[in-house]
Parts: C-alpha cells; sequence; structure tokens
C-alpha cells in the first residue's frame, strides 16, 4: 500500500541529497520517478536540483497555481512509479492535498523532503499540511555547533545577528541561515550574539 511521507529537517541536514540519492535507488530498480520541486526554489537554476555534496539532477518545476492531480492524470500516469518532492515546504496546502489524492487514488507512493518550520520557528502551510494528512513523518537530524540536535533554520542578517522578522520566504543557503538548537537560539537572540555563518570566516 502506497504511502505519503514527510521527511523534514533543519537547514544542511542534507535532505536534498537524501532526495537525490532516493532517486537513484528507484531508477536503479527500474522504477520510474516523478522528481519536482516548487517554482519557489530557483537557486540552482529553474530546472536543476542539486544538493551541497554535488549530487544533481533535472527536475520539474511546480507554480503554485498547478493542480498536480490533473498534471499526473494527463501526463504521469502511465511512466511514473513514485514522485519524490524537494522543498515540499513551498507547496501549498491544496497542492498537498492532491498529493494526498494521487496516493490514495493510484497506489503512488510520494516522498516529500522539505523543511518543518521558518526561520520564526512557524509551520510552512506546505509542512503544516503535510504534518496533517502524511501517513509518515520522519526527521532527517543534524546538530548545532554546541553539539546538540539542530531544530531551528535561523536567518542572519549581513552583521551576523539572528534575524526575527521578514517575509517567510526568503531564498538562501550557507550565506543566510545556520541550523541551530533552540537553546542557542534564543541565547543569540537575548545576547544579541553575532553568528558565523559556515563556510565563511571571521565573524
Amino acid at each position: 500500500m502506497a504511502k505519503l511521507y514527510f521527511k523534514y529537517g533543519a537547514m544542511g541536514s542534507s535532505k536534498t541529497a537524501q532526495a537525490l540519492i532516493t532517486k537513484y535507488n528507484y531508477e536503479e530498480n527500474e522504477l520510474r520517478v516523478w522528481l519536482i520541486k516548487p517554482a519557489a526554489d530557483t537557486r540552482d537554476g529553474v530546472q536543476v536540483l542539486r544538493s551541497r555534496i554535488g549530487l544533481e539532477a533535472m527536475v520539474d518545476v511546480i507554480p503554485p497555481d498547478m493542480d498536480l492531480y490533473v498534471r499526473f492524470q494527463e501526463e504521469k500516469r502511465t511512466n511514473c512509479d513514485v514522485i519524490i518532492v524537494d522543498e515540499c515546504q513551498f507547496l501549498t496546502p491544496e497542492q498537498i492535498d492532491e498529493l494526498r489524492a494521487i496516493v490514495n487514488d493510484f497506489n503512488i507512493p510520494v516522498i516529500c523532503f522539505g523543511l518543518r518550520t521558518d526561520f520564526r520557528t512557524k509551520l510552512f502551510p506546505g509542512s503544516l499540511r503535510l504534518m496533517e494528512v502524511a501517513d509518515t513523518i520522519q526527521e532527517i537530524k543534524t546538530i548545532c555547533d554546541c553539539g546538540a540536535k539542530a531544530t531551528v533554520n535561523a536567518r542572519i542578517d549581513p552583521s551576523g545577528h539572528i534575524i526575527t522578522q521578514g517575509a517567510q520566504v526568503e531564498l538562501g543557503g550557507n550565506d543566510r541561515y545556520i541550523a541551530m538548537c533552540h537553546k542557542c537560539y534564543v541565547r543569540g537572540i537575548r545576547e544579541h550574539k553575532i553568528i558565523r555563518l559556515h563556510g565563511q570566516s571571521g565573524k
């Protein structure tokens, strides 16, 4: 019986790498993968999905007004064994429901990789809907610089301080975000600490 999976983790937990490895594993068994990502994610180019460790693949880009159920019926129903979604937090709740319906009606597994919460520790709408309707929810763990489990995606301003206000969606990688445990996140805000981003010297 097919399931809807939500595999979430903080920034830097290798979600995209795991999505691409999962794609490879299915294809190695001669199964056909529909790899998709929301149009909001344009960091690696419009139709490229690339991990920090160098894995990459071509990907179908999903705008927020696309009906995934209709697209699947019209174009993918006869040539798809599994759907893999990266950056699923940027899908709309309606699109999550469409993926849920594909699982139910066509017995096609859907594996979603993404963030659970934003830089303010608030759920993304797509992630919230997945928490409500996914069959299997799995955390992909990574660690804070202190060694504790990271759960917060802290957004950092150019001076190195944690940002607590702004638009929910602001693309960036190690140049804008760092995964932290909640204790370090709160302490960084209270003490107005300068946070050193990974891969950058100074600060």
